[in-house]
């Protein structure tokens, strides 16, 4: 049986570590698991991170819309990988993540009625292209099939954390290649699948929105784990943004801005855009336009309209001028 080529660093031990106490710590606070409004924005900010770094552009609002049934002007395309996308997620604590026929399950729901072959391994060669060069080419369509019984079986019977050991599945789904279209839409939707499997936290965390601001970084990492046939590279990087997602769930703050404020000030879009910021400023105590910009997908007229909604009413605080104005929160 082929098994995967990997090293855990001392970093990747620090970074696995520090995930662990992160996650005791949302665990006890039981915030998270009560906030059914947050775990619902975070899925769907999952879902348009994960579709926009494979170059889909609409916004995380349009996709909300989508989900909620709304009419939305966008390419025909884009919307059914919206649909496609929503239902593979919504499907994700019934998955078993070491049966192969669940990971094809998952497959057809992430690309039916976009491409002919939805829930089948490739029959073809293919490759991932920088404009006219050839990053990197799949394994051969022959041994896709058990490369991937063999990945799956490994990642079962190892006794690897799941912290360290999706990172590596991830990877390696990635390097093999296994799909025509959406092999990366896969390999993340299979990393929160073996996490959530430790613990529930993760089937709603968006690391997908971490790695779409650090888009270069994540593909800089699979670049350098496949050119040293060693996933080390990326564990790191996705064990980093896996850190970040977790560090920017609010936990505390924002549900002691919820309860000072009446919330019946804010429409149902300023409080999910709050939200979607809270776990940023929790972190880093304050925020910028072009970093709430990142977070939530929203225009600078949004944004602006939003801040200065949240200002009047006393939620935060505005520093500085022009690029140099942040936001904080109100003592």
């Amino acid at each position: 049986m082929t098994e995967p080529v990997y090293t855990i660093s001392t970093r990747a031990i620090d970074l696995m570590a520090k995930i662990a106490e992160k996650v005791g710590e949302l665990k006890g606070s039981g915030e998270y698991s009560r906030n059914l409004r947050l775990r619902k924005i975070n899925r769907l900010r999952s879902i348009q991170s994960s579709l926009a770094i494979e170059n889909n552009t609409l916004t995380l609002g349009q996709v909300t819309d989508i989900i909620e049934g709304k009419r939305v002007l966008g390419l025909p395309h884009e919307i059914q990988e919206v649909k496609n996308a929503y239902q593979a997620y919504e499907h994700l604590l019934e998955y078993d993540p070491y049966k192969v026929k669940d990971f094809l399950k998952a497959h057809q729901f992430m690309t039916t009625q976009l491409v002919k072959d939805a829930g089948h391994f490739r029959s073809q060669g293919v490759g991932v292209f920088e404009g006219s060069k050839l990053i990197h080419a799949g394994a051969s369509y022959q041994f896709v099939p058990q490369l991937i019984t063999d990945l799956l079986a490994w990642a079962k019977k190892t006794d690897i954390h799941p912290i360290i050991k999706s990172s590596i599945v991830h990877f390696e789904i990635e390097f093999i290649h296994p799909f025509m279209d959406g092999n990366g839409r896969i390999g993340r939707l299979w990393q929160t699948l073996i996490l959530s499997k430790w613990n529930e936290l993760f089937a709603w965390l968006p690391v997908e929105t971490v790695v779409y601001e650090n888009q270069q970084g994540y593909y800089d990492a699979l670049a350098t784990s496949q050119k040293a046939g060693d996933s080390e590279s990326f564990i790191e990087f996705m064990l980093n943004a896996i850190l970040q997602a977790l560090e920017e769930l609010p936990i505390r703050k924002i549900t002691d801005i919820f309860t000072d404020i009446n919330t019946d000030k804010l429409s149902k879009a300023e409080l999910e855009f709050l939200e979607q910021i809270a776990g940023y400023i929790d972190k880093n105590g304050e925020i910028t336009n072009y970093r709430a910009r990142l977070l939530t997908n929203k225009s600078d007229a949004s944004v602006k309209k939003y801040f200065a909604k949240f200002v009047e009413i006393g939620i935060l605080k505005v520093e500085g001028k022009n690029k140099g104005r942040k936001y904080l929160i109100t003592p």
